[in-house]
């Protein structure tokens, strides 16, 4: 059975496969000449696409194989009800047959008196007999019944199976959302540093100039510098990196070209009511596991349905006759069209007492499916308390980051001023740079968190 946190697991397990894959398809694309150099030139010119979150989420669904899968088997299933359920209607059949039967002598007459020679199969009515009848058949009994039941619940159960497999995406493409947008903005921190430490070491160079600096300022500067650009070129990778992860899902060349949009504000987090109530409700893995208790019920009473009579109705209409026509030969034009009806009662005797043992098995396995939910209401308890302690805590967090990354600014100010008028070292203007990114890179990090915990609520509520 799929759930949402496997699926989930399975995304972002892929990420070292995915970057392969794409440096594999990109040397793939190199190689094969000119047309993929022009085609490329194409893509590259035109504007990158604008992705929202929605958006996102949209192109994954038509792309990610586990949740196309889900899809897949909720629409098998729902056709497998409808199968079933047809099953307990009449079927009408047309049935058309002819027979030859080798007659006893030539020319001799029948019991009944007709000129028509007697076949000697007994089994047949006439040497040449046709048959174009159409038929209804009916078969009435709880087993039949109880399989519509367990069919409807199957899918029902694959219905939920598939909304879980879709919110487990849904968290997924969060994931990565949010992460790709993180890992660009820390791109952006470390080009920032890269830069102020570039600065940094030109003012140290001239305050040794000066006479004002001792030149292990300037040494300690470059050694910032250096520092600062290793952090660049690492900020790169990760954000090509968590691009193509993200581009897998949404674009059939993971390499296109695209922009992340995003509100600036975090969403609000729903009152702790509202998400048990949406919880209650909504939850597919509780959905699930309660549909499955009600197909094991369906099981138990298909297996005590062998205890009771089936009752079968058939009734008959159209042609049974020597000749292939509504109506006979001669002068009296018999009627050949007519009718039959029969009624049969089957009444199990004995069978060895498999009956009893279906029974007792289905009985056993339903009480294990009982187990399942019980231990599913457990587990949704315990992970909306670990959801919402998580979301409401990195909410409260993402304010505090803000304070931090808007002190240390003023203190990267304050200290540069300090250091140009020589009442500051060295040591402390590093410390408020290095101060200054560690609070923008920990305010992204919030976000993400605060986001991904967000969505992993969402995925027990409903809501998303």
């Amino acid at each position: 059975m799929m759930d949402g946190v496997n699926l989930k697991m399975k995304v972002h397990g892929k990420r070292a496969i995915i970057t392969l894959a794409a440096i594999l398809l990109a040397a793939a694309r190199g190689a094969s000449g000119q047309g993929s150099v022009g085609q490329s030139d194409q893509a590259a010119a035109q504007p990158p696409a604008v992705i929202t979150l929605e958006e996102a989420i949209h192109r994954a669904q038509s792309s990610e194989a586990n949740y196309a899968a889900a899809v897949a088997e909720g629409r098998a299933a729902r056709l497998d009800r409808n199968i079933a359920y047809a099953g307990l209607l009449p079927s009408v059949t047309y049935n058309n047959s002819f027979l030859y039967t080798e007659p006893q002598r030539p020319n001799s007459k029948s019991s009944s008196g007709s000129s028509q020679p007697a076949p000697i199969y007994i089994a047949n009515n006439a040497p040449r007999e046709y048959l174009s009848q159409g038929t209804v058949t009916e078969t009435i009994g709880l087993a039949s019944i109880a399989g519509a039941q367990r069919t409807s619940a199957r899918a029902a159960q694959a219905a939920a199976e598939q909304e879980i497999a879709r919110r487990g995406l849904v968290s997924a493409v969060v994931s990565l959302f949010y992460g790709s947008l993180a890992a660009d903005h820390k791109l952006a921190v470390a080009e920032r540093a890269s830069h102020e430490a570039a600065d940094f070491t030109k003012l140290t160079g001239q305050r040794e100039q000066a006479r004002e600096s001792a030149h292990a300022d300037v040494v300690k500067a470059q050694l910032q510098e250096q520092s600062r650009q290793r952090d660049l070129g690492d900020a790169r990778i990760a954000a090509e990196k968590a691009r193509l992860e993200l581009g897998v899902l949404l674009f059939p060349e993971p390499r296109t070209p695209y922009t992340l949009s995003a509100p600036d504000v975090a969403p609000m987090l729903a009152s702790r009511q509202d998400i048990d109530l949406a919880a209650a409700k909504n939850n597919a893995e509780l959905k699930s596991a309660m549909e499955a208790l009600r197909a094991s019920n369906a099981d138990v009473l298909a297996a005590r349905a062998a205890y009771l009579p089936d009752l079968g109705l058939e009734y008959t209409y159209g042609i049974d006759a020597p000749q292939f026509a509504t109506t006979g030969p001669g002068p009296d034009h018999m009627n050949n069209l007519g009718y039959s009806a029969s009624v049969t009662l089957n009444i199990p005797v004995w069978d060895w007492l498999n009956t009893q043992r279906r029974v007792k098995q289905s009985e056993i396995r339903r009480q294990s499916t009982q187990v399942a939910l019980t231990a599913k209401q457990r587990q949704l308890i315990a992970k909306l308390d670990e959801a919402y302690s998580e979301a409401a805590m990195s909410r409260d967090q993402l304010a505090s980051l803000d304070l931090s990354v808007n002190t240390a600014a003023e203190s990267l100010r304050l200290t540069k001023l300090a250091y140009r008028g020589g009442e500051a070292t060295v040591l402390e203007m590093v410390d408020a740079q290095g101060a200054y990114v560690a609070a923008q890179n920990a305010r992204e990090d919030g976000r993400v968190r605060y986001e991904a915990a967000l969505a992993d609520l969402q995925t027990l509520t409903g809501t998303m």
